[in-house]
């Protein structure tokens, strides 16, 4: 009975692990030097046993966490023997790192006991710059990944305890900001350091075999936990059809095709259908596109289940070779991202159907990643923040507005922030009216932002979706407001495109307005109640004209505007008439 499981001291172990990778993202957050890092929250932190499976993950971004096997497997094979005490490895390059995109930048420690490696410590982070044809080398008109920044493959940034100076001189003198990158570096070191120390006390505490024999049962029990799930949606196969808008001035849509097969207790995501990739930087690797459907389904299912890597050994992702979210070398990945953020869309929508109580209608496509740049003193500035977001209806409740997407759990930066740390100045941040998509439960809200110009000259530039496929609701729920992005909007009103394939550039005083698409609605918006209607009037986050013409609702102004109750029935059942008419006049399918 020496090798029995203790289901209590399982638990225990379990959390331990936990609070190890969560010590890790307090680390890094208040070590790391730029804003994208300490104030954005775009970085994740992992706990990995003596084979590279996750043991436990920090909470920031789903989308980054669920690759870290696949990098985890090819240092492991590269290095095979060549592992030492105080070695720090560095890796970012999507072909030769099973990297996400360059400026996704992994460190990872070994944590040994006596001569034998028995777990990682490891970290990825968003990084300021690493080079290539744009500021924030997110080069969305890259047409290789060359142009795109400092390729690296996994090496030793630290050697046994030695640093790799050359290397270091390497990244110095091939980024925009080298201060930031290199301090954001250390700070993922420094985080790394803390797993090793709170690993090795936990070792100390239970005994290294028993840690890992209970590590290695965490992964047997989530899948099984995971499987037991899974056999509680229909069995069945699932499509859904979703598209990014297109790069570019002339933009020309591209397609995301998802099929889900739900079979005895497991999962296959299958994106045959999808389009090919493209001379441009949103091609995602396929570590990231499996790391997307990871995130999808851990939002469907209801048990509390471990961060570990068995949660992924009951979901299996397929995708041809050669198409977007498997792309072939030299297909740039700089901005993967907004197509990570549309995977993710796109298999809930497909899911919609089985678990229709689980699922939101469609949201603002993730975090819209402006970019602006500037050179002050021959010294660059360089502002870029992932700025959220929006949910949809669902079943339960409205839409939330100005919160992460589910596939990045990041903070829209503060406005003072921003202001004290670049030749930046927010005019304008908040929310929008009439915009959530109608339903029964009704999308949340588009968040406005406007940025002021300060330094003498600046580029911009932009990664946004949504403006022509704006977030669709579910089970009669209607379409979210599309996404806007303008240039001196009291001026001249500028349009641009919702992904730059070419920079903006911009002199003291210009304005960019990002308007971000409103989340789509949840049931037939006639099914509202008015009372919510009459309330998100009062809240100024409906007028009294979207009242009457989106919900049937009529509303009385005044000093406190109050809703007509007889007036409302009638117009209710106008609009019922009228929809029902328009059924029965259309074209057969």
């Amino acid at each position: 009975m020496r090798n029995a499981i203790d289901p209590f001291q399982l638990e225990v172990i379990r959390h331990s692990f936990d609070a190890v990778a969560e010590d890790m993202s307090l680390t890094l957050m208040r070590t790391a030097h730029s804003g994208i890092v300490r104030d954005s929250l775009d970085f994740s932190t992992s706990i990995c046993d003596a084979k590279g499976q996750p043991l436990a993950q920090g909470i920031c971004t789903p989308m980054q966490l669920g690759s870290f096997y696949d990098a985890m497997v090819r240092l492991i094979r590269d290095y095979e023997g060549r592992i030492n005490p105080g070695d720090v490895f560095i890796g970012n390059d999507p072909y030769e790192a099973a990297g996400q995109h360059l400026p996704d930048i992994t460190i990872t420690t070994p944590i040994f006991d006596g001569g034998r490696v028995v777990a990682w410590s490891t970290t990825i982070a968003h990084h300021s710059d690493v080079g290539g044809i744009v500021a924030g080398s997110n080069a969305i008109g890259a047409e290789e990944i060359y142009q795109e920044g400092l390729r690296l493959p996994i090496v030793k940034f630290v050697d046994a305890g030695k640093r790799n100076e050359a290397l270091w001189d390497v990244i110095a003198i091939n980024v925009r900001t080298p201060d930031k990158v290199l301090g954001d570096l250390q700070a993922q070191m420094a985080a790394c350091t803390s797993g090793e120390r709170e690993m090795k006390a936990l070792f100390k505490r239970y005994g290294t075999d028993t840690v890992l024999r209970y590590g290695e049962h965490l992964h047997d029990y989530t899948e099984r936990l995971t499987r037991a799930e899974l056999r509680e949606i229909p069995e069945g196969v699932y499509r859904f059809t979703d598209h990014i808008d297109g790069l570019g001035a002339n933009p020309v849509p591209i397609i995301l095709q998802a099929e889900v097969t739900i079979r005895d207790g497991g999962a296959i995501v299958d994106w045959t259908g999808t389009s090919p990739q493209v001379k441009g930087g949103i091609n995602p690797s396929f570590p990231f596109t499996k790391a997307c459907a990871y995130t999808a389904f851990r939002s469907i299912l209801k048990a509390d289940l471990p961060t570990c890597h068995g949660f992924t050994r009951a979901i299996e992702v397929r995708a041809p070779l050669g198409c977007l979210v498997n792309p072939t070398f030299p297909a740039p990945c700089g901005a993967r991202g907004i197509t990570g953020y549309r995977m993710i869309d796109c298999l809930i929508g497909a899911l919609a159907p089985a678990v229709p109580d689980r699922v939101t209608a469609d949201t603002s496509g993730g975090s819209t990643l402006p970019t602006i740049s500037s050179f002050r003193d021959g010294k660059a500035s360089i502002f870029c923040e992932t700025f959220m977001g929006t949910w949809g209806g669902t079943s339960a409740h409205d839409g939330q507005s100005a919160v992460p997407h589910m596939g990045a759990n990041q903070s829209n930066v503060p406005v003072e922030m921003i202001e004290s740390d670049y030749p930046i100045r927010i005019d304008r941040y908040g929310l929008v009216p009439d915009t959530g998509g109608p339903g029964r439960y009704r999308g949340g809200l588009s968040l406005v932002r406007d940025y002021r110009v300060l330094s003498d000259e600046a580029t911009l530039n932009i990664r946004s979706d949504k403006r022509d496929f704006p977030p669709h609701g579910l089970f009669g729920g209607g379409t979210g407001a599309p996404s806007l992005n303008l240039i001196n909007p009291d001026q001249e009103n500028k349009l641009l495109p919702v992904l730059m394939t070419e920079i903006e550039r911009l002199k003291q005083g210009d304005v960019y307005r990002h308007i971000m698409a409103g989340g789509g609605g949840y049931g037939d918006p006639l099914e509202r109640d008015p009372r919510d209607v009459l309330e998100d009037v009062l809240e100024e986050k409906v007028t009294i004209e979207h009242a009457a013409r989106a919900y049937g609702v009529v509303i009385v102004p005044g000093r406190r505007p109050n809703l007509d109750v007889a007036a409302t029935a009638r117009l209710r059942a106008r609009l019922r008439a009228e929809h029902a008419r328009s059924l029965s006049n259309a074209d057969p399918v």
